[in-house]
């Protein structure tokens, strides 16, 4: 074991080391100095634009011409960030989601001059214009300060023959004072020129990634869409979901009521309608087809409590989670140890779906597991309520699409919710769900 982990830690020390040597000449550090050279032209172009359509708006709003020229500008900084989220997209590897578009209420100018200065997404960008040119700047004169001093003092034994070549200076110089200067000239002060160029060039790239990131913060939240509207679109997600999940749902039971109780309640009524027939000519048979409706009728009641149960369980109403866990537990065909540690009830919904959580889970540990034993766990953990249902099986098991996984995963997703596999072949399955405490 001893060995192992000395191997690994080499390894991971070596591939440090070349990481690091790698990172000036890597194509990433490239394209990050190209993204922040690139940055100050834009900028600048950005911010002297953007300025002065706002200056020439603003003045012009005591008459109607302002309000096209403000819609203007608005619009071209949305051009703008589109330009960024490409120049982002293509040089810094991260994908920006393009904002939802602006639309008028009505066809028309007007409209859509109204829709752009009603548009919060717009302003942002005319914000990210208007901040981008100080950042720019910086980041500009930092990233080339770097980079021409970096390689500057790493290859200066090969170019400083320059100066006593050409110059009457036997090197370069660092600074003057009266008759006295300072020159790098001796091959001491050559090598720790070298030196300190190659500490500059190693930590250009890491330099860099910090100010691009800078440049992915201010892309991402001012030019993509706003925290609302992507909240907007993952309720909307998530309601498809549930009004899918609850069609299943009805057709579940639309098919179970067809195919069970529905059919089980013809026979019956087919078998009685014999036995009444039969009553005085064969009182025997009549018998025998009464009895056997009365165990039909018994089947047809349990179906329906089976089907009551599945659709919400008494227990779980009256008793709540323990009770009606411990009840799922008993109908498994593998022995389940069920523990609920809760301070209180959740609210009536979450409640519902922890149990159907753990029903459908107990369901596929019976079905596809192979286990010998199976445990499910219940608490609260701050303002969640965590669900871990584990058994002793073959593993394996995944949220692949279209497994039952998949859509259980999407259910608890729809409530802001979080469903967590962890599977090794042959070891067992853990399941943890993760679920608000109140919606």
């Amino acid at each position: 074991m001893g060995t192992g982990t000395g191997r690994g830690a080499g390894t991971g020390t070596g591939g440090g080391f070349v990481a690091v040597v790698r990172a000036p000449v890597a194509g990433r550090t490239w394209r990050e100095f190209g993204f922040l050279l690139i940055g100050l032209p834009l900028s600048v172009l950005y911010f002297s634009l953007v300025l002065a359509g706002l200056s020439v708006g603003a003045g012009l709003l005591v008459t109607f011409l302002g309000v096209p020229v403000l819609a203007g500008v608005l619009a071209m900084s949305r051009g703008f960030g589109r330009l960024e989220r490409t120049r982002v997209r293509v040089l810094l590897a991260a994908d920006i989601a393009d904002p939802a578009p602006v639309r008028g209420r009505k066809p028309g100018a007007a409209s859509a001059m109204g829709a752009l200065l009603r548009s919060g997404s717009a302003w942002r960008h005319v914000l990210y214009c208007l901040i981008h040119f100080p950042w720019g700047v910086f980041s500009f004169t930092v990233a080339l300060v770097f980079w021409a001093s970096g390689w500057a003092y790493l290859l200066y034994p090969l170019w400083f023959w320059v100066f006593p070549a050409y110059t009457d200076q036997p090197g370069l110089q660092l600074f003057q004072n009266g008759d006295y200067a300072f020159y790098l000239d001796s091959p001491a002060e050559i090598a720790l020129t070298c030196l300190v160029g190659l500490a500059f060039t190693l930590a250009t790239p890491w330099v860099l990634r910090a100010l691009t990131t800078v440049d992915r913060v201010l892309v991402g939240g001012l030019l993509g869409p706003s925290r609302l509207a992507t909240r907007v679109t993952e309720l909307e997600s998530d309601r498809g979901v549930v009004v899918d999940t609850a069609a299943a749902d009805l057709r579940r039971i639309e098919r179970d009521l067809h195919d069970g109780a529905q059919a089980r309640l013809a026979a019956l009524a087919m078998g009685l309608g014999l036995a009444k027939e039969k009553a005085t000519e064969d009182p025997r048979a009549a018998a025998r087809l009464v009895d056997e409706a009365h165990g039909e009728v018994k089947i047809a009641l349990q179906e329906l409590r089976d089907l009551a149960r599945g659709i919400h369980p008494a227990v779980l109403t009256d008793r709540g989670l323990d009770a009606a866990l411990s009840s799922v537990a008993a109908r498994c065909a593998v022995p389940v140890r069920v523990t609920v540690d809760l301070p209180a009830r959740p609210t009536a919904a979450i409640e519902g779906i922890a149990y159907f959580t753990v029903s459908e889970l107990l369901r596929n540990i019976g079905k596809h597991a192979r286990a010998r034993a199976a445990s499910v766990e219940v608490w609260k953990s701050g303002e969640r309520l965590l669900i871990q249902v584990a058994d002793d099986g073959r593993g394996g098991a995944g949220v692949a699409e279209g497994s039952g996984l998949a859509g259980l995963a999407e259910r608890l997703n729809a409530v802001d919710g979080i469903l967590v596999v962890d599977s090794p072949a042959g070891v067992g399955t853990t399941v943890t769900a993760e679920l608000p405490w109140q919606v």
